[in-house]
């Protein structure tokens, strides 16, 4: 089967690293963000204090976000290109050391934004009466306005410069540690009477085995594995978490949510109606787990068969019948996502294959450049994975959207909730029209159980995730935390959201180990994200099912707009309140007719 799953081509961005135009783009990046600090020292500087005629101001500002688009384009087109080698293959070292090169040449470019944000938070009363003026200025109004305010939340200027350049050195040293350490690492295991030696990765994905005596088997290597890997991994977090922790101090945020409702255009009444909704849902997830384990055949649901098949469980997909599937039934939502989905699998921007070197998980970048993406996945013929193509497949929907309206960089900065809607919605076009067309009960089995399996992934664990890391971040501000330390604190956060759902004495202490959301400084809380994109696509779907065909465009509208407005006022309109707990659980309470039915059959 291996020989039919993709890798990707990025010969159209960059043929190699020796290409002559990665060199010259390059050389390119650093002459403009040269000539952008020159600008910032010899045009805005001596500005500060000064009262500034609104229409001057508008083409300072034009030239600014004119300029900061054409620096963008560049560095997010390289920087996918290095990241799509390296986060493949880590035993790149050439890349790798390119990879390097490129961040510490974008050190420039953070201390010259940092330093316009700075400006625009000082001439803040200013802005409304340029921003209103024809231009680019105007077309970015959202994107400066939300700099000024952000600006209050920075350090002095000196200092800036400096967690900046000891960023490389620091977190971000850390989390790529974390990812080599996983990436590379290679276990034996024996299964159908051969031995095989497997990246992590592919270990870790044996937990949707139909076989109970592989998943529990490969439970038990997952943990032997980490125990032994835990201390570097904990070495990694604490660097990572302790940085963060210190820099919110100095830059002034609440605490450690603070940043991350920011970044993710939301406030804490509505990550709060959010929350409150889901603690009101997991008795109704703790039935679907201990249905499950009777299926199974158990007293309790242990961890190594959380994630078992029911069902149809001897069903594995080729690569080729999991791109049917979803074309399938994309149709049936819009031709034109399937076209889209079609074109992504005709012209290899997927890379599947499961091998050593390759980093665990899934994921979509945009590249701007060519104005593509590329999804990386770890195929392995389950269905879960079918369903991971489809999420990923939203990501890169939702960038085509924002390409084919001409969005520019700064527009499409869209924040981590909403980037979740495309790709999440996405399940539920294929899960929903599966089910409509199923009529034989194992198959039925078979979808809920993925589909539900999907959901309490979403919901309940994420919210073991979000606990876990907002109890990591109160104590790192203690003291550094130990591995096992560490371990508890997920143990806990574990107990507390699957509660009597699963076995108590088989959960997973080492969760925290390998997912990379844990290790990125300017990524903290990625994870109640996921929460919010499963509900607002769910809340989104029940709309398009009201409307048909009539939804679809202001869908696309939503997707090409997402880095231009806070979610609340997006979601205002498709009538939606995100800051009312009654939406929240409105979306929670369609889970509950199919974990009946899951009951019933």
């Amino acid at each position: 089967m291996t020989d039919s799953i993709p890798r990707w081509d990025l010969s159209n961005i960059y043929t190699g690293l020796d290409d002559s135009k990665l060199a010259a783009d390059l050389a390119t990046l650093e002459n403009e963000i040269s000539a952008l600090s020159t600008f910032f020292d010899q045009q805005l500087l001596p500005l500060e204090s000064k009262q500034i005629e609104p229409e001057v101001l508008s083409q300072l500002l034009s030239r600014v976000v004119d300029q900061g688009n054409s620096i963008n384009l560049l560095a997010g087109t390289i920087d996918s290109y290095l990241y799509g080698l390296t986060s493949t293959d880590s035993f790149d070292k050439p890349a790798e050391q390119l990879q390097s090169k490129f961040q510490i040449g974008l050190l420039p470019l953070r201390n010259v934004n940092t330093r316009i944000a700075a400006w625009l938070g000082k001439i803040n009363d200013q802005l409304p009466a340029a921003l209103a003026i024809p231009g680019s200025a105007h077309e970015h109004a959202f994107f400066l306005m939300e700099e000024a305010q952000q600006s209050q939340f920075l350090m002095s200027e000196p200092e800036e410069e400096l967690a900046n350049e000891l960023s490389l050195s620091g977190g971000s040293a850390w989390g790529d540690l974390q990812g080599t350490l996983t990436s590379q690492k290679q276990v034996e295991f024996e299964i159908d009477g051969k031995t095989e030696t497997l990246p992590l990765p592919a270990l870790i994905n044996l937990r949707s085995q139909p076989s109970a005596d592989v998943r529990e088997r490969a439970y038990h290597l997952e943990q032997a594995t980490f125990e032994d890997m835990k201390e570097a991994l904990a070495a990694c977090l604490n660097g990572v978490k302790g940085e963060v922790n210190t820099l919110d101090r100095k830059r002034g945020r609440e605490d450690s949510l603070h940043s991350s409702l920011d970044m993710a255009r939301i406030d804490r009444q509505t990550l709060e109606a959010m929350i409150g909704a889901i603690q009101d849902s997991l008795p109704m997830f703790r039935d679907y787990f201990r249905a499950k384990a009777k299926l199974l055949g158990s007293e309790k649901l242990p961890w190594w068969s959380l994630f078992a098949p029911v069902g149809s469980v001897d069903k594995t997909y080729t690569f080729e019948e999991a791109k049917d599937v979803i074309l399938t039934n994309f149709t049936r939502f819009s031709p034109e996502l399937s076209d889209f989905a079609r074109h992504a699998f005709e012209n290899n921007w997927i890379d599947a294959l499961q091998r050593p070197g390759k980093r665990g998980g899934a994921y979509c970048m945009g590249v701007d450049g060519v104005k593509e993406s590329r999804i990386m996945s770890n195929f392995d013929g389950s269905f879960d994975q079918v369903m991971t193509l489809a999420h990923e497949l939203g990501h890169a929907f939702h960038n085509y959207c924002a390409f084919q309206a001409d969005k520019t960089p700064l527009r499409s900065k869209t924040p981590m909730t909403l980037a979740e809607t495309a790709s999440i919605m996405c399940e539920n076009i294929v899960f929903n029209a599966l089910l409509e067309q199923i009529d034989d009960p194992q198959a039925e089995q078979t979808i809920l159980e993925t589909s539900i399996s999907s959901d309490a992934q979403t919901i309940v664990d994420i919210y073991s995730r979000f606990l876990f890391e907002r109890e990591v971040f109160e104590r790192r501000k203690k003291a550094t935390l130990s591995a096992d330390e560490i371990s508890e604190i997920m143990l806990q956060a574990q107990r507390d959201s699957y509660g009597d759902g699963i076995d108590p004495e088989v959960m997973n202490k080492f969760a925290w180990t390998w997912k990379p959301h844990y290790y990125s400084t300017g990524l903290s809380f990625y994870n109640y994200p996921y929460a919010f994109g499963n509900l607002f696509a769910k809340g989104l779907y029940a709309i398009y099912q009201e409307k048909g065909a009539a939804f679809v465009e202001d869908y696309k509208a939503l997707l090409a707009s997402t880095g231009e407005a806070s979610a609340a006022d997006l979601a205002a309109r498709f009538g939606i309140d995100i800051r009312s707990k009654g939406f929240w659980a409105t979306s929670l309470a369609q889970i509950a007719p199919q974990i009946e039915r899951y009951k019933q059959l």
